[in-house]
């Protein structure tokens, strides 16, 4: 029989925080409620739906809010994830220089759009910053990713106890090994490795994978079972990719099939496609080898409009 976990926990068995930010969280609850009420009427408006693996078939439109689930995980965020790291490094990116006020802000209005997915890496410096948003819309509401360089058991525990302080929260979504180039990867981070093995068991993390940034070690992630999530750079011009396009999603076609989740980054190559957003987005949206995609937007207007694209596709 199959154990029921208790009421007010997420699946891992760690209880759920208490709700804050109650206005904004009930404006999204509202939309949320309305779209399952227009669904069960028949409604086929682009408004957030569960989405199964045979959405293409059956005719549905994608959107940036529909509810998807990371590989067989049994993490279920929105399509689009709101990113932290564009030219990221170093403690800092483009989404930190704007300034706690002005990130934290464009964080929540991503929440208030339907986006339940927020990104980040230590390296980006941002961690101070996704906890206040979290603050403001409720733990419970939120996927947080983020990602760590560390290679080492001591290094890894460390990190995951460092984070979860500065995040504000008791349990992390998803932990990813960052930025792996090695071809041997999983000898070098069998330390790191263990841990996020033993905390997933524990319930202080959800998930675990890795975002690799060569084809070598790409390639080791789809072979590695323990890979349960993997965030690949993916664009159609091959901007900051692994490999050409058709080779790496090649790769990911392999990581779907075994029931990896797959989280596509670089989807504008940090940019370099802001002239060609359209391309750049239609690309990304019909990737069936992807669950979803993060982008780091400078203003809302620019999630407004990237929003709006995904839509029209």
């Amino acid at each position: 029989m199959k154990r029921q976990r208790p009421p007010g926990t997420y699946p891992c068995g760690t209880p759920r925080p208490a709700v804050v930010g109650p206005t904004r969280r009930q404006f999204v609850q509202g939309m949320l409620v309305g779209a399952a009420g227009a669904a069960a009427a028949g409604c086929t408006s682009k408004s957030p739906m569960m989405i199964g693996p045979n959405d293409a078939a059956s005719g549905l439109n994608k959107t940036a809010v529909d509810r998807v689930t990371l590989g067989a995980t049994g993490i279920v965020t929105s399509r689009l994830a709101l990113g932290s790291g564009t030219h990221g490094s170093n403690g800092s990116s483009d989404q930190t220089r704007l300034g706690m006020t002005t990130f934290v802000n464009q964080l929540t209005y991503g929440y208030s759009k339907g986006l339940t997915f927020f990104e980040t890496a230590a390296d980006y410096g941002a961690h101070p910053f996704i906890a206040e948003a979290v603050r403001q819309v409720g733990r419970q509401n939120v996927v947080v990713l983020t990602k760590t360089e560390a290679q080492t058991a001591a290094d890894m525990q460390a990190d995951l106890d460092k984070f979860r302080r500065d995040l504000g929260v008791d349990m992390i979504d998803i932990v990813l090994l960052h930025n792996k180039q090695s071809a041997t990867w999983t000898a070098e981070c069998a330390g790191a490795m263990d841990v996020l093995s033993r905390a997933k068991e524990s319930g202080v993390i959800r998930a675990h994978g890795v975002s690799c940034h060569t084809l070598a070690a790409l390639q080791l992630a789809a072979a590695t079972p323990w890979v349960e999530i993997d965030q690949a750079r993916v664009n159609p011009d091959g901007i900051l990719m692994d490999a050409d396009p058709a080779t790496v999603i090649g790769v990911l076609k392999q990581m779907k099939a075994s029931g990896k989740g797959v989280i596509g980054m670089k989807i504008l190559g940090e940019g370099q496609l802001s002239n060609q957003v359209d391309r750049a987005i239609t690309h990304a949206v019909g990737l069936d080898c992807i669950d979803a995609f993060t982008i780091g937007f400078n203003s809302t207007g620019q999630l407004d409009e990237v929003m709006q694209k995904i839509a029209a596709v």
